[in-house]
């Protein structure tokens, strides 16, 4: 017994580290590309040469070597892993209880007509409400604290998630509907079998423009509140005129973001099969 349970372990490890290499391979097969490097490098070296030959101000345009330097010098010695780590607990904070509320609401929304016509004006009247607007009342109600940030977070993150879950699961073809009704399934096996699945590519494009939209408000709710992350660096550096330092931290947020993007990407092609190549 305990040899095959050891067995199954070390194939349950194997299998996470093929799984990760496979996601590396895809994630990062796109940035190593030549048709990647040919516009990637020029640009690069365009960044680079353009200050130093007096093309843009030097005061107003670092080079990239400089932005390089100063990244160097924000993980060597200023504590920028702790800072990115603070923002990541924000986001994943916000960012989850956006997941929490908004996928289940979509899915019945899609689903149920009287839910449906229940709910769905009152958040399309509250969603072209842009986001940094709730900003001023939510501090006067939340404080500046993290109830603030995560809020802000969640705020950013739960339309999107709505809306592209509700759609998607409201655009089932009804004729996965009807063929698993003639063999007899529930409306819960439909919304388990049927209109998830089929829903999925919206949902995970819904994640991602989340995404996108919750760290934008991590950076707002930062900037408002806090004394660490890397909304209150850019601040800062803002307020000390580094533009090298606001260029870093704003390479890290795109990687950032690039990162979990891919994640989802990862994440759709192992649950809707049948996407893939499309």
């Amino acid at each position: 017994m305990r040899r095959e349970t050891k067995k199954k372990a070390g194939a349950g490890v194997l299998e996470v580290f093929r799984e990760t290499g496979r996601f590396l391979k895809t994630a990062f097969g796109s940035l190593i590309s030549i048709e990647f490097a040919t516009v990637l490098l020029p640009l690069l070296a365009l960044w680079e040469l353009a200050p130093r030959l007096g093309w843009v101000p030097r005061t107003l345009v670092p080079p990239v070597s400089r932005v390089a330097l100063t990244l160097w010098d924000l993980f060597a010695h200023q504590g920028f892993i702790g800072h990115i780590g603070i923002s990541l607990g924000r986001f994943a904070l916000g960012l989850g209880v956006a997941l929490a509320t908004a996928l289940p609401l979509g899915v019945l929304m899609g689903w149920n007509v009287f839910f449906r016509k229940h709910s769905l004006p009152l958040f399309q009247l509250l969603a072209p409400v842009p986001p940094p607007a709730w900003v001023p009342i939510t501090i006067v109600v939340l404080g500046v604290g993290l109830p603030m940030q995560t809020y802000l977070i969640f705020l950013g993150a739960f339309y999107p998630i709505l809306f592209n879950t509700y759609q998607g699961v409201k655009d089932t073809d009804p004729r996965y509907l009807a063929s698993a009704r003639v063999f007899g399934a529930s409306e819960w096996t439909l919304v388990r079998h049927v209109y998830i699945p089929h829903a999925l590519g919206s949902v995970v494009m819904g994640i991602k423009i989340g995404i996108a939209m919750g760290l934008v408000m991590l950076i707002i709710a930062e900037m408002h509140g806090g004394r660490a992350g890397l909304g209150y660096l850019l601040l800062e550096s803002k307020e000390y005129f580094q533009i090298d330092r606001m260029v870093a931290c704003m390479v890290v947020l795109g990687a950032i973001g690039w990162f979990l993007i891919e994640v989802m990407k990862y994440v759709e092609a192992k649950l809707a099969l049948w996407r893939v190549g499309r």
